[in-house]
Formats: C-alpha cells, sequence, structure tokens
C-alpha cells in the first residue's frame, strides 16, 4: 500500500518552498551620475552622502523674519494644493500596504441557505428525488501564493518604493511652495522699498515744482521749466502707481498660497528687506542628495527595477496552495457533523502556454521603463547641480553688481544736489535738475532691485542645495 502523505507536512512543505523563493529582479544598485570635483562658481570640495540627512523643516529661519515664519506655517495649515499633494501621498501608502496582503493567506467564508426547485425534464433525474428543495451551504476557503520567482514580493517591493517616491513628491510640492512665498515676500519687501523712495522722491519734485512756480511767477524760470517740473512729478506718481499695482498683485498671490481670499488677507509695509544669510565657505555635494525630487526618481529606478523581476516571474509557473472545508445539507441537519462536511486540498500550478507575446511584451516595457527612471534620475542630479551653480553666479554677480550700482547712487546724489544748487543760484538750467533727478531716482530703483535679486538668489540657492546648507552631524 503506498504511504499517504499527511496534509499538515505538506502544507508546511509549500510553506517552505515559498519562504526560500527566489527573486527574478537584477541586483539594484543606484545609476552613477558624475558629479564635478567642486562647484564651478564655488571652490569646495564634494563629500559621500551621508543616510541620515534630512531636509531642514523650516528652512526659512535663516533670514530671522518673523512675518515670514508666520505665513510659512499658515502655507503648511490651509495652502489647497499642499492639501491635494498630501491626499496624493495618503493614497500611494495605502496602495503599497494593500500590496502586502499578497505575501499572506487569503482567507474567506460564505453561506448560501437556498430554496431551490429542479425542473422535470433536468436530465438524469431520478423518480425519488423532490421537484422542491432546500440546499444549505457553508464553506471556509483559503488560498496562499507560494510565490516561488518573487513576483508578489518584487511588487510589494516596488509599491514601498513608489509610496516612498510619494512621499519625496509630497516634500518637493511643499518646498516648491514654500519657495513661491518666500520668492513673492521678498518681492513684496522690495516693491516697498522703492515705494518708500518713490514717495520720498515725489516730496522732492513737489517742493522743487513749488519752486519752479515761484519763480517763474517772479519772472525768472521759464514756462518751459515749469512745464518740465509737472512732468518730472507726474511720471514719479506714475512709477509710484505701478509699483504699488505690483505689490498688489504680490500680496494676492501671497494670499492665494496661505488658503485665504485676497480681499480678506493684507500684508503691511512695515518691514525692511531680509538680510542674506552667510554663505559657508565650502558647500558639499551630499546637500544635493536631500533634495526630494532627487531622492523621488531614485525611488522610481529602484521600484523600476523591482518591476522587471515581475515580469520576468511571468514565464515560470505560479504554484499557489488552496483548500476549502465546509457544510452541505437539504435543510435538516446539523452542517457540521461528520456526514455532510466536505473539504479539498491541494496545490495550483498555472502557467500560461501561449499568450500572443504579451509577456515579452510586458518584459520589454519593464526594461525600458527601468532605463526611463534611470534617465530621469541623472536628469535630476544634473538639474540640481545647474540650479546652485545658476544661484551661486547670481549672488556672486549681483554682489559686483550691486557695488557698482552703489557708487553710481552716490554720484547721481552729488550731481542732483550741484544741479539743484547751481538751478537755485542761476547758474543752470532746469533741465540739468531734472536729468540729475531722474539720475539719481532711476540709480537709487536699481540699486533697491538689485538687493531684492540678490536676496531671491540667496532663497533659490537654499532651496537648490534642499533647505540650507547645514550637514547634519553624525
Amino acid at each position: 500500500m503506498r504511504p499517504r502523505l499527511d496534509c499538515a507536512r505538506f502544507a508546511a512543505l509549500l510553506l517552505a518552498l515559498a519562504l526560500q523563493g527566489c527573486s527574478l529582479a537584477p541586483t539594484y544598485k543606484a545609476p552613477s551620475v558624475a558629479l564635478p570635483e567642486h562647484y564651478g562658481e564655488q571652490v569646495g570640495p564634494w563629500h559621500a552622502v551621508a543616510a541620515d540627512d534630512q531636509l531642514p523643516t523650516q528652512w526659512w529661519l535663516l533670514y530671522h523674519d518673523e512675518r515670514l515664519n508666520s505665513l510659512q506655517q499658515q502655507l503648511l495649515k490651509a495652502n489647497p494644493d499642499l492639501a491635494a499633494a498630501v491626499a496624493h501621498f495618503d493614497a500611494a501608502t495605502a496602495y503599497a500596504s494593500g500590496l502586502h496582503g499578497g505575501l499572506w493567506p487569503q482567507i474567506g467564508a460564505s453561506a448560501s441557505p437556498v430554496r431551490q426547485r429542479q425542473s422535470d425534464s433536468r436530465p438524469l433525474r431520478g423518480d425519488t428525488q423532490p421537484s422542491v428543495y432546500n440546499s444549505n451551504t457553508a464553506t471556509v476557503s483559503l488560498n496562499f501564493d507560494l510565490d516561488l520567482w518573487g513576483r508578489i514580493r518584487n511588487q510589494v517591493a516596488a509599491g514601498d518604493a513608489q509610496a516612498q517616491a510619494s512621499g519625496d513628491d509630497l516634500a518637493a510640492a511643499q518646498l516648491s511652495l514654500q519657495q513661491q512665498l518666500a520668492t513673492l515676500y521678498v518681492q513684496a519687501r522690495g516693491l516697498d522699498a522703492q515705494a518708500g523712495t518713490l514717495s520720498h522722491s515725489l516730496d522732492d519734485y513737489s517742493q522743487a515744482l513749488q519752486l519752479t512756480k515761484d519763480r517763474y511767477e517772479g519772472k525768472i524760470s521759464s514756462e518751459l521749466d515749469l512745464t518740465r517740473a509737472q512732468s518730472q512729478l507726474a511720471e514719479a506718481q506714475s512709477q509710484l502707481d505701478d509699483v504699488r499695482a505690483q505689490r498688489n498683485l504680490a500680496e494676492h498671490a501671497i494670499a492665494e498660497l496661505v488658503g485665504q481670499l485676497p480681499s480678506e488677507f493684507s500684508l503691511a509695509a512695515d518691514q525692511p528687506l531680509m538680510a542674506i544669510p552667510e554663505l559657508p565657505a565650502q558647500l558639499p555635494s551630499r546637500l544635493l542628495q536631500r533634495r526630494p525630487d532627487v531622492a523621488a526618481a531614485e525611488r522610481r529606478v529602484f521600484a523600476a527595477n523591482a518591476n522587471i523581476g515581475v515580469a520576468r516571474a511571468a514565464w515560470y509557473p505560479d504554484f499557489s496552495l488552496s483548500g476549502l472545508i465546509g457544510g452541505q445539507t437539504q435543510g435538516v441537519g446539523n452542517l457540521l457533523s461528520a456526514a455532510n462536511r466536505y473539504w479539498a486540498i491541494g496545490p495550483v500550478l498555472n502557467l500560461p502556454l501561449f499568450d500572443g507575446g504579451r509577456r515579452s511584451a510586458a518584459d520589454r516595457q519593464a526594461k525600458a521603463e527601468f532605463d526611463e527612471a534611470a534617465a530621469q534620475y541623472h536628469s535630476k542630479v544634473l538639474h540640481a547641480v545647474r540650479e546652485v551653480e545658476d544661484n551661486l553666479g547670481q549672488l556672486r554677480d549681483l554682489q559686483r553688481e550691486a557695488v557698482d550700482e552703489k557708487a553710481a547712487v552716490d554720484a547721481a546724489n552729488a550731481s542732483e544736489q550741484i544741479a539743484m544748487s547751481s538751478y537755485q543760484a542761476g547758474a543752470a538750467s532746469y533741465l540739468e535738475v531734472v536729468t540729475a533727478q531722474t539720475a539719481a531716482l532711476l540709480a537709487q530703483r536699481q540699486l533697491q532691485s538689485l538687493e531684492t535679486r540678490q536676496v531671491e538668489a540667496s532663497v533659490g540657492l537654499v532651496v537648490a542645495l534642499g533647505g540650507g546648507w547645514q550637514v547634519p552631524k553624525g
């Protein structure tokens, strides 16, 4: 007599095979990107990234501006785009959690109390069989995919990586919104400074116009001088109106970012432009790898690598263990009694023999998606390096330009004073006064614009580095 294989031993054997199953995904290695020895715009060595480097959560505190800090906190609480990104991340996390369920046996239960009538003409119906009868059935079923080739495990790994990438996308969206807010805030403060300069100039031009009127009425100045003074005052007023219009647009954009209606939001023009944080002598490359967009791109490369294993596993037989136990009666009797019980257990083998090339196409698709993800990762790293270089170069060039413009402002102010003194003494025409005052105002506004752009570039550098230049110790 052939010995029977005990069901428990059989199940244990299959479970052991499942636990020892292999993975057909290629051994993962993050794509390598050739980086320079130092930034072109700043001399400094590159260093290896540390796994514990984290994105600073409040990088804007580098600017020591309480109003900016308050606005950033409002953005985190009320921005609808950020809320949508959070919901997308939650959905990705839930999807990844669902994939983990495939690693466990699937157990289900069903019950079917049915009263039915069979046809008198049903084939093979016996004479003693009733036409109307009850059929009560209860079943508990189990199915467990042994995952010998790692298909499910690679699906889980890919899902986890995609969820991590979604978390990085959330961080990238948050960082982008924070940059937009900080940039708009800087622009608003810069426009406030220009509005102050124009208001001061309007006072000076009003006094100059009154002086010219007095001289015109005294037959000392011509009507041409008077109209020039009037034109200069009107032009300065027009420039102030334009600055105020730009400032209103910036304020409205800030209101949108912090989740408020423009009519309910106001930003007082009572604070000076923030100072630029001191830049360290060296910026290590490891800072770039904290950037959430770079981290998200790397996780998607990992997910694509795992999906190659999923595609490869489709070429191999799929083994699963299936079992059920239940009871069935015709309306009377105990469902769980020995006579009414039924059960089944055994392995299930599934292997498509012909699929019209679907598995081949899926394999090629998975490999192509890996190449795409690797190329996108490379692109993200290069873009990150370029942004750092751009902002470093902007800070350097704008600093030089601001020094030159400061000298131009000093010279223009001196020229304005000389021209006005000469005009009052009758040694110069009002045209020279207008020319000198216009040049002085233009130079002062240009200097303020440069100072605003410097702070904007510093914000861009902080964000390009993933949130500052402080590297966690460890």
